[in-house]
């Protein structure tokens, strides 16, 4: 069974949205990206997996977009449901975020995606400042040790 984070679906009609993000881990630090709107808040980057798209695919393509970096070594961790209104689309979502950590190897430019910019947090502040309690879930799940950072190098 996958596990939901959030609150529960209310009534509304779900629309079904895929997503690979990424715990991107260099050192003593992960690579966040901030997104200034609808609410300004840090997330794992990553996003939407688009029709006929796999999960690696789109994970480096939102990686890229987000933060401007590229990556190496991607280990699937696990996923997670989270119901949620998104007010980019304007719809509600089943989000079925798929997890993936991975090492960044190299910023090729800025953030091409509007509205969000690339942001070195220290490990031991990870979960605190990433808003999903997905995300969180995953950040202190690696942090415990559950984990292993060993397969990405640091």
């Amino acid at each position: 069974m996958i596990p939901r984070f959030g609150p529960p679906p209310g009534h509304h009609s779900y629309r079904l949205r895929p997503g690979a993000y990424a715990l991107l881990i260099r050192g003593d630090a992960a690579l966040l990206t901030f997104q200034q709107a609808p609410v300004p808040e840090f997330q794992l980057p990553g996003g939407g997996i688009d029709p006929g798209e796999s999960q690696l695919p789109a994970l480096y393509r939102e990686v890229r977009e987000e933060t401007g970096w590229s990556i190496g070594l991607p280990r699937r961790l696990g996923s997670y449901r989270r119901f949620c209104f998104m007010p980019d689309y304007d719809f509600w979502a089943e989000k079925l975020c798929h997890i993936w950590l991975a090492r960044p190897i190299a910023r090729l430019a800025p953030p091409s995606e509007p509205g969000h910019s690339a942001h070195w947090v220290p490990l031991a502040e990870l979960p605190a400042r990433l808003a999903d309690p997905g995300a969180r879930a995953f950040a202190r799940g690696l942090l415990s040790g559950r984990h292993s950072l060993r397969t990405i190098g640091s």
